[in-house]
C-alpha cells in the first residue's frame, strides 16, 4: 500500500509540517469516508494507487452494490480490503432488506461478499427502540462492524438536533462503532444544513454539546467543499467527514493539511501575526555549492 508519509516533498520542512497535522492510519478520528455511487474496478484501483493512503471508509452508496456485476464488485472489495479501507454497503439497501424481513440473511451475505461493515440507517423507514438495537446486534453477530446513521432523507421530515444526538449516544451504547450524521449527496435541507448548504450553528452546537466526549465517534456527511472547510474550522483537521466524492479525496486532504486557500489563509495570517514569517524578509543566499548538486540547487530563492 502507498505510504502517506513517503511524499515526494518530504524533507521540505513546512510541507512535512502540513502533512503531519493529520493522524496516521489506521485512525479512529480524522476519518475520510468516500461515497461510491458507481465506479468500475479499473477506475477504483487507479484511485487507490493515487489516494488510497487518504481514505478510511468506502461506502457503496444506497443500492449500487446490488446493481454492480458480481465480478466487478468482488474485485473492488478485494482491492479496497487490501488497502485496509473499511468497506460497507449503503444503509438504504439494508432498509430494503429489513422490510422484506431478511435482516440476518443480508448480514451474512454482506460478510460473504467481503464487506467488513454495514451501515444501519432509518433514512426512509422507522427502526424504533429495541428494533434498531437488534439490527446492530445482528450485524455484530455476523462479524461485521456496525456503523449507524442518524437523520432522515426527506427534507420535510427532519428530526431535531436533540433527537439525532440522543440517538447517536444510544447507538454507541448499543455497540455502533461510528455514527454518521445524515447529509445525503446534496448537503442541502438535511441534518445540520439549511437549504443553501450552510451549517446551521444552532443545530450543530446542540449536537456537539449533547454528545460531549463521544464527539470523535461522529462522522459528518459533508459532500461540498464549503461544508468540509467549515467543519474543519469548527472541529479541527481530524474531524471525521463522509460522503466525499472519490475524485475529491486529494482535494479534501489538501484542505485538511492547510494546503488550500480556505485552510492556508488563516495559517498565513497567524504566521505574520506571531512573527514566524516576515513578508519583508529575504531568504539568505547560499553560495556554497553542494557536491553533486545541480546549478539550480544553489540559486538564490527569494520570497
Amino acid at each position: 500500500m502507498w505510504n502517506l508519509f513517503e511524499s515526494p516533498w518530504r524533507g521540505v520542512w513546512g510541507l512535512d509540517k502540513a502533512v503531519n497535522r493529520r493522524y496516521r492510519r489506521p485512525r479512529r478520528t480524522g476519518v475520510t469516508m468516500v461515497i461510491d455511487t458507481g465506479t468500475g474496478a479499473h477506475w477504483t484501483e487507479d484511485l487507490l494507487e493515487l489516494a488510497g493512503g487518504h481514505i478510511d471508509h468506502w461506502k457503496f452508496g444506497f443500492g449500487t452494490s446490488a446493481l454492480t456485476p458480481g465480478k466487478v464488485l468482488a474485485r473492488k472489495i478485494e482491492a479496497l480490503n487490501a488497502c485496509d479501507i473499511l468497506t460497507y454497503p449503503g444503509g438504504t439497501l439494508l432498509e430494503a432488506a429489513i422490510i422484506q424481513e431478511h435482516c440476518r440473511v443480508y448480514m451474512r451475505r454482506a460478510r460473504d461478499l467481503g464487506f467488513k461493515a454495514v451501515e444501519i440507517s432509518e433514512g426512509t423507514i422507522d427502526l424504533e427502540g429495541d428494533r434498531r438495537r437488534r439490527v446492530i446486534d445482528c450485524a455484530r453477530d455476523a462479524g461485521l462492524i456496525a456503523i449507524t446513521e442518524v437523520g432522515r432523507k426527506d427534507p420535510k421530515n427532519q428530526p431535531s438536533a436533540a433527537e439525532m444526538a440522543e440517538q447517536a449516544l444510544l447507538d454507541l451504547e448499543w455497540g455502533s462503532t461510528w455514527v454518521v450524521v445524515e447529509g445525503r449527496e446534496s448537503g442541502r435541507s438535511i441534518g445540520i444544513y439549511d437549504e443553501d448548504g450552510n451549517i446551521r450553528s444552532d443545530l450543530f452546537d446542540e449536537i456537539v454539546n449533547t454528545v460531549g466526549s463521544k464527539l470523535e465517534w461522529l462522522v459528518w456527511e459533508a459532500p461540498n467543499k464549503p461544508q468540509q472547510a467549515d467543519l474543519i474550522k469548527r472541529l479541527g483537521v481530524n474531524v471525521n467527514l463522509g460522503n466525499i466524492g472519490p475524485n475529491d479525496c486529494l482535494a479534501l486532504e489538501a484542505l485538511r493539511s492547510g494546503l488550500r486557500f480556505e485552510s492556508f489563509a488563516p495559517i498565513a495570517r497567524q504566521s505574520v501575526k506571531t512573527g514566524e514569517w516576515d513578508p519583508a524578509k529575504v531568504e539568505p543566499v547560499d553560495n556554497k555549492k553542494k557536491e553533486g548538486a545541480d546549478e539550480e540547487d544553489v540559486l538564490d530563492a527569494r520570497a
